[in-house]
């Protein structure tokens, strides 16, 4: 399954409680909270190119599947972790007790993230 496309924010759940338990100050959690960003995904084979832009705030990762890569905590920490592909419409990932899965099925971009007993959902729909 190719995840290229660009996808628009529809609709999250825990999303605050998610990035209080990441440890970002009230404040930041205020100014993320309500922002319907959008998000590009590149897909060539394994590798991927995503660009976040939430009100003009501009965010690349790159990775390839199964080889090791640097991303971004929701602090901006950078840490170093693998990105696998589960079932051809699964990337999966572990940082810093954090999992991160982003599944795709037809249309709908689904990112759930658990950290400890939090778990947050963002559903995108691509336009």
């Amino acid at each position: 399954m190719n995840f290229s496309g660009k996808y628009q924010l529809q609709s999250q759940e825990n999303f605050e409680a998610f990035l209080k338990a990441a440890g970002l100050p009230d404040d930041v959690i205020q100014q993320r909270k309500d922002r319907r960003g959008m998000s590009e995904i590149v897909q060539n084979g394994n590798h991927f190119k995503i660009t976040f832009n939430n009100d003009n705030q501009i965010q690349v990762m790159e990775f390839t599947v199964g080889e090791e890569c640097e991303l971004s905590t929701p602090t901006g920490e950078k840490v170093k972790t693998v990105v696998n592909l589960e079932g051809g419409n699964k990337l999966v990932t572990s940082f810093k007790g954090m999992k991160s899965v982003t599944e795709l099925n037809g249309d709908t971009l689904t990112n759930t993230f658990t950290l400890g007993d939090v778990v947050c959902k963002r559903i995108s729909k691509r336009i």
